[in-house]
């Protein structure tokens, strides 16, 4: 499986695809790399979407591993637009399931910041963040989408 990682805000992140889909992108540096028309593509989009630049990953081919709802959830994540945020709950009316369960979904999303679910929020608060640092990540990415004052 091809993987290719860079730099970020965030830390080191990896790249993984798969039959020409992106399946992964994980914390961390990859053991091997292996650059692809498609890692290059996703490795360049991500530079500039950490250089404040509105990038849209959604028309990214994906492949995440995960079940059907999480798969439908993850598919609808993607229609979150840049900059923007949407509630749990009324993500939730809009997909099916409780707002609990859009958060599972979005804690096991094996694609995090290309299918964006840092913009799914609580009306109490951020929600959680499966980032390496949490939602310490997860403040930051939704911070990185705002324009300057």
């Amino acid at each position: 499986m091809p993987q290719l990682s860079c730099h970020s805000p965030l830390g080191a992140l990896t790249i993984s695809e798969d039959d020409h889909k992106i399946v992964a992108l994980d914390w961390g540096w990859g053991r091997d790399q292996e650059e692809t028309p498609l890692l290059i593509t996703v490795r360049d989009r991500l530079e500039r979407y950490f250089d404040r630049e509105a990038v849209d990953f959604s028309d990214l081919p994906f492949t995440p591993y995960g079940t059907d709802y999480q798969k439908k959830i993850w598919a609808g994540l993607l229609n979150i637009p840049y900059g923007t945020t949407r509630y749990y709950s009324d993500f939730a009316s809009e997909y099916g399931g409780s707002a609990r369960s859009v958060g599972g979904a979005a804690g096991a999303n094996p694609i995090p910041i290309l299918i964006p679910c840092h913009r799914i929020i609580g009306r109490s608060g951020l929600g959680g963040y499966s980032g390496m640092n949490g939602i310490d990540d997860k403040r930051m990415l939704l911070t990185l989408e705002q324009p300057d004052d």
